[in-house]
């Protein structure tokens, strides 16, 4: 028997999608982040990627995951694990989904193309 759960469809980008082929930043609907991130290219790289921090129970801002010093800083915050590795300049293979929960990101290159899908903000 199926079960229904809007909790986990939701969680699971099921609030709707974009595409993203340029170099701009890209923030989310109101009330919604980013819970997964599909490559279109070869090579697709960042050059922010912002974590969404709403939930994290001990008050810290968060970190751009990154590394760039431009958007929060270099520092991973506790609820991202202890010595949790900044993606830097490594690229996302052509097909590849990332999950995870982020507020905005920017692409780097004209070649980075992705689908960007949607869950609750918190």
């Amino acid at each position: 028997m199926g079960q229904n759960s809007t909790e986990v469809a939701y969680g699971f980008g099921q609030m709707g999608s974009a595409y993203l082929g340029d170099t701009t930043i890209f923030t989310p609907p109101v009330g919604k982040v980013i819970v997964a991130i599909t490559s279109l290219h070869d090579d697709t790289a960042f050059s922010a990627l912002v974590p969404d921090t709403a939930g994290y129970l001990d008050g810290t801002t968060g970190a751009n995951i990154i590394g760039q010093t431009a958007f929060i800083g270099h520092t991973v915050v506790d609820a991202n694990g202890t010595n949790a590795d900044a993606l830097g300049s490594q690229a996302i293979p052509k097909g590849i989904t990332i999950v995870g929960r982020w507020t905005t990101l920017t692409l780097t290159g004209s070649d980075s193309a992705v689908f960007l899908y949607f869950g609750p903000a918190i």
